[in-house]
């Protein structure tokens, strides 16, 4: 047990976890609450303000059980984290860090290693590690094979129709009967977050069983992976691209890039005999080590749809914008793109 409501009660004010990427959601905060933080009343920098926040469910991924302690102040009796933590963000519509939620969206700014080094159940080796993954990463597979290789953390919306939702495509109806996603939605329930459940994939050499008889994961896998299927991929906001140059690279993207050759279909993915997943050295990103860790040992092609949105780019974001991201597949594909028709094909993906 990490004890994380213990570090969020004694020393994480709003202002600490928001400059480790936290999120509020404005939209429940009560009018008293919102004037408190105008006029500095309530204070950002008092941890009792994080708990009232907390008890508000405004903490976005960050469920908790607050009560009263004697002298009145707020006490943390227990917390856990949700999808939200890492698969939601806010439009900064009140402040940064506090607006209007965005499910789906990844949280490029949470700083997950930070959050976790904070425990005090944690050694002074195994906080030198979570300490260095930098924002808008995470290891899900840290914890299994002990090897540090954090990835970018992923975005959970246009998955639907997608048959495979992961990096490396482990999920597969051998595997989860539920779906893909419910796969995922597993493997960090009870491997992650150690919830009350099963995990089992022999292509890992897993077998995790939490408190045999107490399953409280499968009940609820299909509700929430027919919400994370609900939720569709973000449209570019208006003026963010040029149409003339985004026609021209659609043409490019279906020409001369390539692109289509895996990017295909309305989803703009490898949906080939149901998913079609690649070699180790089919990735461009430059580390080429995470794909072993899994269980497929391969990759999946990435749904282009809302790309405009989670920059950097690749599993290990390696390509800071999508302009890097198509000088790289010029590069190595020995593509032959001018620079004019790199920024039109970068325009078009822009317009996704």
């Amino acid at each position: 047990m990490l004890h994380m409501n213990e570090v969020i009660e004694a020393a994480v004010s709003p202002t600490v976890a928001l400059s480790v990427g936290l999120k509020v959601d404005a939209t429940v905060l009560t009018d008293a609450v919102v004037a408190g933080i105008q006029d500095g009343s309530i204070s950002l920098d008092d941890p009792q303000t994080t708990l009232a926040l907390i008890s508000l469910n405004a903490v976005v991924g960050v469920q908790g059980e607050v009560s009263n302690n004697a002298d009145g102040t707020l006490k943390l009796d227990r917390m856990g984290i949700t999808c939200a933590l890492c698969h939601s963000t806010v439009d900064d519509s009140f402040t940064d860090g506090i607006g209007n939620r965005l499910d789906g969206w990844p949280n490029r700014d949470l700083i997950p290693g930070a959050i976790i080094a904070l425990s005090p159940a944690l050694t002074a080796e195994q906080k030198a590690i979570y300490n260095s993954w930098p924002a808008g990463k995470y290891d899900p597979r840290f914890d299994h094979d002990g090897l540090n290789n954090p990835v970018v953390i992923p975005a959970a919306y246009g998955l639907y129709g997608l048959p495979n939702s992961t990096f490396t495509g482990d999920g597969d109806v051998e595997h989860e009967p539920a779906g893909p996603v419910a796969y995922w939605n597993r493997f960090v329930a009870v491997n992650e977050m150690h919830g009350h459940g099963f995990f089992e994939d022999t292509r890992l050499n897993m077998l995790n069983d939490y408190r045999e008889g107490d399953d409280l994961v499968t009940d609820n896998l299909p509700a929430l992976q027919a919400y994370q299927y609900s939720i569709s991929a973000p449209t570019p906001p208006a003026n963010t691209f040029n149409a003339d140059q985004a026609a021209r690279g659609k043409e490019l993207f279906s020409g001369k890039g390539q692109c289509v050759t895996c990017h295909s279909g309305p989803l703009f993915t490898d949906v080939i005999d149901g998913g079609k997943l690649h070699p180790q050295s089919a990735s461009v990103a430059v580390d080429k080590d995470y794909v072993n860790r899994s269980a497929t040992k391969q990759w999946r092609v990435t749904p282009l749809k809302g790309i405009w949105q989670h920059p950097p780019y690749f599993h290990d974001g390696s390509a800071e914008t999508l302009t890097d991201v198509v000088a790289r597949y010029n590069q190595v594909g020995k593509l032959g793109l001018s620079t004019a028709e790199q920024g039109d094909l970068t325009e078009y993906l822009k317009s996704l």
